[in-house]
């Protein structure tokens, strides 16, 4: 990819800057020694800004060796479209192109001439050794559907590796090859970083092993779609595919983040990169060596982001803090007293700021945890506390409500639009999506989405849905409403 002119002296601005910044610290005996001395020097500038930089090739040169390369078959079917094309000789080729769609059909299935026998596919990524016994951490999804995983070591041996455990919720993978006296990280803590602190990633970009690239935190917390249970960590550091399931380092060479996502409109790094959290990956970890599994705690709420109209309708001094919408019945939540209505601030004494914080620290939480809540109710204080339930009765329970939809092939959980959802959405009508799986979410339908209409016919309940499905033919189209923008998504069904 190619680097501007602009974008790399945006980079050197930064660098004098902090090395000017870090003249200021001068005692007044050497200040009045620099008063004589010419600082504006070219050299000058570059030792100043030197001194002012964390050493990267320390961090490298103690850690590089315990990143390896996590080379990956999958069978030819669990492959996703774009990912195995661009492998079979289209690199950077926009799906949208009209020529896209006439290679993959002349090169069939698997890059080969129509009829040849579907080949196995293969896939990178990265991992890290956190034990000498050979205990590697990467990202659930580098392994998924995985028959076949090889470890690469910078040494250039090879291992077979096993996976230990797997779980997607976190994108956390455990892996294990047979190995004695291996370089191993050292793990530090994701809660001490500071926003606008170094750090470090070293993974295998594109399958260019051991590649070192730098940047900042940009913020801590987010919450991205479909990873309610991960508060990610965000970063400005060049992430690329085959960077996944790498380490994230500190200035201290400790390990405080898997890199795991990038948010990108071309598939290539454009400067918002997200890692997991190392504590949250320490988690599942424990929980894996331990049970062989993984589970989550869950609360049995719908919750929505505040802005000041519903902080004040709700007489709140702040927008901040999750809006309760729905309350799951005789789950843990109702069971603990909440209400819709209700506005959750602080939970075991962490404050809430957006609603994304509050899924995030209940999943990491156990069944059986219990939680104790500062409530707002139509702003008056009061003080509750839930037993988390688990996380998997839900998925159980949305796949049997998913599975009641029409011909039980739509795969959505849905629920009719509150009155205030509505005023919120603009809104007469329709149905948030709770849940996707199957065609819908293969389709691009995501939690959180409105449903509108089924076939050019407005929707208002899970009912109505189930019979316009019930009568259409092998698909139908979905009009959603995302962000305040609307579009019909087709979903086969047939």
């Amino acid at each position: 990819m190619n680097t501007s002119s602009s974008g790399i002296k945006r980079i050197v601005l930064v660098m004098v800057s902090a090395g000017i910044l870090g003249a200021a610290g001068l005692t007044a005996v050497n200040a009045q020694h620099a008063a004589t001395t010419r600082t504006d020097t070219p050299q000058a500038v570059a030792t100043q800004s030197a001194a002012a930089l964390p050493d990267f090739t320390q961090i490298t040169a103690r850690n590089g060796p315990a990143v390896v390369n996590v080379s990956v078959v999958t069978p030819a079917d669990t492959a996703t479209d774009t990912p195995s094309l661009q492998r079979r000789g289209f690199p950077g080729m926009d799906p949208n192109d009209p020529f896209f769609e006439f290679f993959r059909r002349f090169q069939g299935p698997n890059g080969g001439m129509p009829g040849q026998r579907e080949m196995p596919a293969h896939g990178q990524g990265s991992g890290f050794i956190v034990s000498p016994d050979g205990v590697i951490l990467t990202n659930a999804h580098v392994v998924r559907d995985a028959k076949e995983v090889t470890v690469k070591l910078t040494d250039r041996r090879e291992f077979v590796a096993k996976v230990l455990g797997s779980d997607p919720k976190t994108d956390v993978a455990v892996l294990k090859i047979d190995a004695k006296n291996l370089p191993a990280v050292t793990l530090g803590k994701a809660g001490d970083l500071q926003v606008g602190e170094w750090v470090l990633a070293i993974g295998s970009p594109f399958g260019f092993e051991n590649s070192v690239t730098a940047g900042v935190v940009s913020a801590k917390g987010r919450s991205l779609p479909d990873d309610s249970y991960v508060p990610f960590i965000q970063t400005d550091v060049a992430v690329n595919p085959g960077n996944s399931g790498g380490p994230l380092f500190n200035t201290h060479g400790e390990v405080i983040g898997i890199n795991s996502q990038i948010f990108s409109h071309t598939g290539g790094y454009q400067g918002l990169s997200f890692a997991i959290p190392i504590d949250v990956a320490e988690r599942v970890r424990d929980q894996i060596a331990t049970t062989g599994k993984v589970v989550h705690g869950r609360l049995g709420v719908t919750v929505q982001e505040m802005n000041q109209t519903l902080a004040d309708s709700f007489k709140l001094a702040k927008a901040e803090g999750a809006l309760v919408s729905t309350v799951e019945r005789d789950g843990p939540a109702a069971r603990a007293g909440l209400k819709a209505g209700d506005v959750i601030l602080k939970v075991n004494g962490r404050a809430i700021v957006a609603s994304g914080d509050l899924p995030a620290l209940v999943g990491q939480g156990k069944p059986g945890d219990r939680l104790a809540m500062e409530v707002s109710r139509q702003g008056k204080p009061i003080e509750l506390t839930a037993t988390l339930g688990d996380a998997a009765e839900k998925s159980v329970a949305a796949a049997r409500d998913v599975g009641g939809a029409g011909q039980g092939k739509l795969g959505l959980a849905l629920r009719p639009l509150q009155s205030e959802e509505k005023r919120e959405a603009g809104v007469q009508n329709g149905l948030v999506v709770e849940g996707a799986v199957g065609a819908s979410a293969n389709a691009g339908v995501m939690p959180g989405d409105v449903l509108l209409s089924v076939n050019g016919t407005a929707v208002s309940s899970v009912e109505q849905v189930r019979e316009l499905v019930s009568k259409a033919g092998k698909s139908v189209a979905l009009l959603i409403q995302r962000d305040g923008n609307q579009i019909f998504i087709p979903i086969r069904i047939g």
